[in-house]
């Protein structure tokens, strides 16, 4: 094969920092959970929550997810850690690869809906206002599949070939399609569809999540598809497509459904937000109030100041005159 242009794999996928690793894969599912808190905050003040509370109920979220998406892996790649000559200590080792995102959202969802009860909020909105932030931070954390050099598609000659390196595990080195990348691509995509289809629309009670959700799958099948590494096969398919299939037709029926028994989109997000920001600008504007009385006061002060002393100056001046007078007068007595 010519080679005219391809993408590198990186050499190796951990720094050390003295006795410290830095690993890629890791690194890359911190940025994109900051990610996702970042961009959930705002749209979350933008429906008229507040400050704070993504952040708060992602305590729950992330642990949850985290746990979720290496138990999904576990269980339906179980061979890897629990077959002859293996060692099931590293079904621990995250920061080697391995998260399900199918685990990860359904474990997540169970840590949100902790984090939601304990604020008094529906999950729902929570879900919709925290959608297009899970599709970047996937789009972030599929980064950590080009540092571990895994999921990469069949071999091809296209000018953006991922070229791996590797011949750990299995690896045959060679130039594939890099479904790491078309995936992350995609994600965005998907993040964007969400937030035009949300402001066009008004998603409410759960939609743009569900959107979010079959607009995924949708992509997961095809790429999933192109993929090369093993994979448990039903009817000719892997495991992974017949999921994303399941979920995108529970995800369609649930916007369905929803749109009939719940329209439009929710009036209040969270509780007490509201009366929040009222105490709050009532309280801005008491100061403010307080400030010009206070500012009245003075300038009267100010004016009766300035009253007393030019009255003072005028007797003052009358005084004067009147000594001058009765002066001129007593000299021309004596003359």
């Amino acid at each position: 094969m010519e080679e005219l242009a391809y993408i590198p794999s990186p050499s190796r996928g951990v720094l050390y920092l003295g006795p410290i690793p830095l690993r890629g894969y890791a690194f890359c599912i911190i940025i994109g959970v900051f990610v996702a808190v970042w961009l959930g905050n705002k749209r979350w003040i933008a429906r008229g929550g507040r400050a704070g509370t993504v952040a708060d109920i992602a305590v729950w979220a992330v642990p949850f997810g985290l746990v979720g998406g290496r138990l999904y892996h576990v269980i339906t790649d179980y061979e890897l850690y629990f077959s002859s000559g293996r060692d099931w200590v590293d079904a621990f080792k995250v920061w080697q690869g391995g998260l399900g995102i199918w685990g990860a959202i359904a474990l997540g969802a169970v840590g949100a809906w902790i984090g939601c009860r304990r604020r008094g909020i529906a999950l729902p909105a929570y879900a919709d206002a925290i959608a297009p932030g899970i599709a970047l931070a996937q789009a972030i954390g599929r980064w950590g599949n080009w540092f571990n050099q895994e999921l990469y598609g069949k071999e091809t000659k296209v000018p953006w070939a991922l070229h791996i390196t590797s011949s750990a595990d299995g690896r045959v080195p060679g130039y594939y399609h890099p479904t790491f990348l078309y995936e992350s691509l995609w994600c965005i995509g998907v993040a964007f569809l969400v937030i035009w289809a949300d402001r066009r629309f008004k998603l409410g009670h759960g939609r743009a999540f569900a959107l979010y959700v079959a607009a995924y799958c949708v992509g997961r099948a095809w790429i999933e598809y192109m993929r090369v590494d093993d994979a448990h096969h039903i009817l000719g398919l892997r495991l992974n497509d017949w999921t994303a299939g399941i979920v995108f037709l529970l995800a369609v029926l649930y916007i369905v459904v929803s749109l009939k028994k719940r329209p439009g989109r929710e009036a209040v997000v969270e509780p007490g937000a509201d009366a929040s920001a009222e105490d709050a600008d009532g309280a801005g504007d008491e100061t403010e109030g307080t400030d010009e009385a206070d500012a009245k006061k003075d300038a009267v002060a100010a004016e009766e100041q300035g009253a007393e002393a030019t009255a003072k100056a005028v007797d003052e001046a009358e005084a004067k005159d009147e000594a001058e007078a009765k002066g001129e007068a007593e000299s021309a007595k004596k003359s």
